[in-house]
């Protein structure tokens, strides 16, 4: 099969041309920049995989991976295939193979990076969705990693928008992590794309997060952060973006706040500011792009008061005392990925936020009008 065809599992020549392909992924999917050499060397994956001397997965192991792959109706993107994201096929370190659901075609359109805090501030969620409504409406593709906090705050802008978002995963693709944004990557896959360079059946691991955040901004025409601490995982982001050669855009935040610590570094170390949406824009000079005038946000002290239902009883089990996710799902017996969407509205919504330690919290009134 040509490499100018996505390759499909649920076709028989597809599964045929994928085989060898997810051996090669299987085999070198942590170490991008070799199995690339080999690739540029040797022409294809099965001599590219010869020549690493790396032992192939077992037939049974590659069977089961094309099961998995037609049952979550994933595509694979070869490097070297014209489907192949070009933005990320011209850096040393381009995956073998990207496993893709939803629209591939997202990955080859204009696209900006949005990345922050997994625990951010109330603000910086409402300038997250606010930023992502804004870019998906002029036309680009928002990129992040379906991370709790910012990148959530992101996918759920974009998508409300009406726009295309793509979440890059750090685990294989019959997987979400965290699982419980299990609702929110299906909307991705229904609206953008979700894409892995990971075999089926791989768990989220420490180490796979650094090649998720360099292909973030790998599939970005650039990169715009939105609350990051001073050692935060967002600065490795950042410095791939800085490797690619992708301009880095940051919002200023209170000089002294730990949350904004490490993005008002990156402005002090040259990166572009971004007071709105616009800037962006004006420094990318992508014909065709435009911003839509924005309706005006009805004030976060008028948002639904959440009388009835799931998000009143986060809110009647918030009030009593601030919980972790965990201790909160066994206080009102809901399903984790329920529960996850009834937060992350929340949240939004300026009615809760996380704290620091990890626990949720309620907003008062008068500090929610403050925001």
């Amino acid at each position: 099969m040509p490499l100018d065809a996505l390759l499909d599992p649920a076709d028989p020549a597809g599964a045929l041309a994928l085989r060898p392909w997810l051996a090669l992924q299987h085999a070198l999917c942590l170490r991008p920049a070799l199995a690339a050499a080999l690739l540029h060397e040797h022409g294809d994956p099965e001599r590219a995989l010869r020549a690493s001397g790396i032992r192939p997965a077992r037939s049974g192991v590659l069977e089961e991976a094309l099961v998995t792959l037609r049952r979550v109706r994933a595509v694979g993107l070869p490097l070297g295939s014209n489907a192949y994201p070009p933005r990320v096929a011209r850096h040393a370190d381009p995956a073998p193979l990207l496993l893709v659901q939803g629209d591939a075609a997202a990955l080859i359109a204009p696209g900006i990076a949005i990345v922050g805090s997994r625990a951010p501030t109330q603000h910086g969620l409402a300038l997250a969705r606010e930023f992502a409504g804004a870019l998906a409406r002029a036309g680009l593709v928002v990129i992040s990693g379906l991370a709790r906090g910012i990148d959530a705050a992101a996918h759920a802008g974009a998508l409300d928008a009406g726009g295309r978002t793509v979440a890059v995963q750090a685990c294989g693709p019959d997987l979400v992590y965290p699982a419980s944004h299990r609702r929110l990557a299906t909307r991705i896959a229904e609206q953008g794309a979700l894409v892995t360079e990971f075999p089926p059946g791989t768990p989220p691991r420490r180490g796979h997060f650094p090649l998720r955040n360099r292909l973030i901004s790998g599939l970005a025409e650039a990169l715009l952060v939105i609350e990051a601490r001073e050692r935060s995982g967002t600065l490795v982001t950042t410095g791939h973006a800085a490797a690619q050669g992708i301009d880095v855009f940051a919002l200023p935040g209170p000089l002294g706040a730990a949350a904004c610590a490490g993005s008002n570094r990156l402005l002090r170390d040259g990166a572009h500011v971004a007071l709105e949406p616009e800037d962006v824009l004006g420094v990318l000079r992508l014909g065709g792009l435009r911003l839509e005038p924005l309706p005006d946000p009805p004030p976060v002290a008028q948002a639904a008061p959440c009388a009835s239902g799931a998000g009143a009883a986060i809110l009647t089990a918030l009030e009593l005392a601030p919980a972790h996710r965990d201790e909160l799902a066994r206080r009102i017996a809901l399903p984790p990925e329920d529960l996850a969407l009834e937060i992350l509205e929340l949240e939004l919504a300026g009615r809760i936020r996380e704290e620091r330690d990890g626990r949720l919290c309620v907003v008062s009134p008068h500090a929610a009008r403050e925001l």
